[in-house]
């Protein structure tokens, strides 16, 4: 998952804000700083969204020579399990009784900070009724 950023220089910094993500907004001295600096004001405001149970905007596509922040795959994943419990409006203590484990490993499967398996994240996806593909491009 790539998520495009704009660059704007605002006086002594460069701004960074996220089309898809508008609570994810940071700055650097330099360009690269702040093209640096933007996964963790993107990483953050996701924070916000899973705290809060609600989905997250997906990716609009990337535009040539845009710059961009890209989720690890972990965290992508999450992204995808945690939209689509609220799609189908399964809470934590659903999805663990579907797997048979406690709602405390499931939170841990929704938060962003928390290192999950990627076979865990695909484990809940599979007892939503989804498969999670990862491929390589």
């Amino acid at each position: 998952m790539r998520y495009p950023i704009n660059i704007k220089a605002d006086g002594k910094f460069f701004l960074v804000t996220f089309p898809d993500i508008p609570e994810a907004i940071t700055q650097g001295k330099t360009q690269e700083e702040a093209v640096k600096v933007a996964a963790a004001a993107l990483e953050t405001a996701l924070d916000f969204y899973f705290e809060g149970s609600r989905a997250i905007p997906l990716p609009s596509r990337v535009k040539k020579g845009q710059e961009f922040v890209e989720l690890p795959t972990s965290v992508a994943a999450k992204v995808l399990l945690l939209n689509e419990m609220i799609r189908q409006k399964v809470r934590p203590a659903e999805l663990a009784r579907r797997l048979r484990t406690t709602p405390q490993e499931v939170n841990r499967l929704t938060n962003i900070r928390h290192t999950s398996r990627i076979d865990g994240i695909a484990n809940a996806m599979r007892a939503l009724g989804k498969t999670l593909e990862v491929r390589a491009i």
